[in-house]
């Protein structure tokens, strides 16, 4: 007899968690999440799991109430004697914390990757990790996807005449290398340095972007400051339009006002975290059908692999 399969959504971004099972084909399980008077997590499955395969998505941006949820749902699956439980993560918080670069730092992606392990993880299913190295953290099998195939699908119904493709920092080039090669553009990157955490720097542009469309791409935007730094700089040295992409929009603190005061003409983003508040400078493609078709490759035991194109 085939296992059953339910998908079941935290509150972090319930409504990708919604478009996931419509593209599947199913509609969200049934659980209960609240809080204490005291602010403490309460997860109960309102159905039977008992030898499912179940799929719980949840990502985990700030605040760290995500994560603890996740990591209850997990517990409270295990307890119910699934037969497998899957952590769907469209985005995986801590990873920019993937090494110990300073001295008495944590390495949190690592801890956030035992912690997943330790509750009950059989498999974790993510995207865009900010460092792919972070797959190693686990010892459990882990399916990273890639939300270059929205975008690309994007670009090839809306070609852009006379693009360079821009990474915003050494860390991307990578990501803008694959999208220049799959979108016939030329490729620049900036070279940048840090001073503190969430401060960024223009140094040197490598590149050709006078009187050229640009198409800037990174995984994240947390305070778009590095972004919004690379627009500018662009513009001054002869960009005509700016585009920029990126997987995951955190947006934090400053984050809109920086864009909206910019010379980035479009943000093209994922819905792999949901936006703060609503930008007209800000369009969003939805990454559901991908991740419902990792879900459905998972489940049947199929290959993944032509979903790692990136």
């Amino acid at each position: 007899m085939d296992t059953p399969l339910a998908i079941f959504s935290g509150t972090s971004n319930p409504a990708l968690a919604r478009a996931i099972a419509e593209e599947y084909g199913t509609a969200l399980g049934e659980v209960t999440i609240k809080k204490f008077s005291d602010g403490e997590l309460y997860c109960k499955y309102e159905q039977s799991i008992r030898g499912e395969d179940i799929f719980v998505v949840q990502s985990t941006p700030p605040p760290g109430d995500n994560i603890i949820e996740l990591l209850l749902l997990l517990d409270a699956a295990k307890r119910a004697s699934v037969k497998r439980v899957t952590a769907v993560m469209p985005y995986f918080g801590y990873a920019r914390q993937d090494r110990k670069d300073q001295p008495r730092v944590s390495i949190g992606s690592k801890l956030m990757a035992n912690l997943l392990v330790k509750a009950g993880a059989d498999r974790v299913l993510t995207m865009d990790l900010h460092a792919a190295q972070i797959q190693g953290f686990f010892d459990i099998p882990l399916d990273h996807l890639y939300a270059s195939r929205a975008f690309i699908d994007h670009f090839t119904s809306n070609p852009i005449d006379n693009l360079v493709v821009v990474a915003p920092d050494v860390g991307s080039l990578k990501m803008a290398r694959s999208y220049s090669k799959k979108l016939g553009a030329s490729l620049a990157f900036i070279d940048k340095r840090r001073p503190k955490a969430n401060q960024s720097e223009i140094m040197n542009l490598i590149g050709e972007v006078k009187g050229k469309n640009v198409l800037i791409v990174d995984d994240l935007i947390d305070t778009a400051g590095t972004l919004t730094n690379a627009a500018a700089a662009l513009k001054e040295r002869g960009a005509l339009n700016i585009i920029a992409i990126c997987t995951h929009p955190i947006l934090s603190g400053p984050a809109f006002q920086r864009i909206e005061d910019s010379p980035i003409d479009e943000l093209l983003v994922t819905d792999t975290v949901q936006l703060r508040q609503p930008s007209d400078k800000i369009k969003v493609l939805s990454i559901a059908n991908i991740f419902a078709e990792a879900i459905q490759r998972i489940h049947t035991n199929d290959t993944i692999s032509a979903l790692f194109d990136n």
